[in-house]
């Protein structure tokens, strides 16, 4: 049974809650659950709905995800990182050696727990918000989006596992992907080997590795590139090239069967009795 501000449950009775949404249709059953910050969540299930898909436009985007800027845009956009857990690293801090002054079982312990688990959870609250909204607009404002496949974690295991783990990349992507299909845009994501930095987005030439201190290169074509500018256009055309065109037709080529005289193995190869160092082809 639901109420303004209260949910009816049975054995239990009335329950204040604090709705996040609207439900899109009555409910068929309900599941309370506890996290480790002691708060309650309601968690309901409902009848599948159609979603509303939004107006085309005529924008399309390329990402690129880093840390010196969260996200930068194919169209120069900069979106700072709000690095919301190093933030809170002082009170994070604080709390944590709290924690482990109290003694292990005491009713202390338990407080001092719980006070981890908010501080913990207000953080992960805070940067979840920030990312609903920053995908929302992105999604409104385009028709297609791509991203650049990281490979989150491996690069967890490194010295930058931190920053990494406070920029949230994998949530953010999961949230632009699930509302592009909720809302007809289209979601792509480009190979991680793909030399997005090192590619020149004007010419097309593949410069040499650039270490990660180097944030704007000279091409010998004569352009000046911003490095993460550059990678979100090399990561927009890349995007493009693997998917249709407006009329449905492949921009890529499809793959043909190379012609016999260019064929790198010869024909008769598979009947050879002949051995390579020793190995026999039988």
């Amino acid at each position: 049974m639901l109420d303004n501000g209260r949910l009816r449950l049975p054995k239990i009775g009335d329950v204040p809650v604090r709705w996040s949404r609207r439900l899109p249709s009555e409910p068929s059953s309900v599941t309370i659950v506890k996290d480790a910050a002691g708060r309650y969540f309601a968690s309901f299930v409902v009848a599948t709905t159609e979603d509303e898909t939004l107006p085309p436009v005529e924008s399309e985007v390329g990402i690129d995800l880093g840390l010196t800027h969260f996200a930068v845009l194919s169209d120069g956009t900069k979106v700072v990182a709000p690095k919301f857990l190093r933030r809170a690293a002082r009170k994070l801090r604080r709390l944590q050696q709290d924690l482990s002054r109290k003694a292990k079982g005491s009713n202390n312990r338990k407080k001092a727990v719980v006070k981890v688990a908010k501080a913990h959870a207000r953080v992960a609250d805070t940067r979840r918000d920030w990312q609903h909204k920053l995908s929302t607009a992105i999604i409104r404002d385009n028709q297609a989006v791509y991203v650049e496949d990281l490979c989150v974690v491996g690069l967890g295991r490194t010295r930058l596992a931190k920053s990494v783990h406070d920029a949230g990349w994998a949530s953010f992507t999961a949230m632009v992907e699930y509302k592009a299909a909720r809302y007809g845009r289209t979601f792509a994501r480009v190979d991680r080997f793909f030399p997005s930095t090192r590619r020149c987005s004007q010419c097309g030439r593949i410069t040499d590795k650039l270490p990660l201190n180097v944030r704007s290169w000279t091409c010998p074509c004569g352009t000046t590139h911003d490095r993460d500018a550059n990678a979100a256009m090399n990561v927009l055309a890349a995007g493009r090239a693997d998917n249709s065109n407006d009329r449905g037709a492949r921009v890529r080529p499809p793959a043909m069967v190379a012609p016999r005289g260019e064929a790198v193995i010869h024909p008769d190869a598979a009947c050879s009795a002949r051995s390579v160092e020793g190995i026999s082809a039988h």
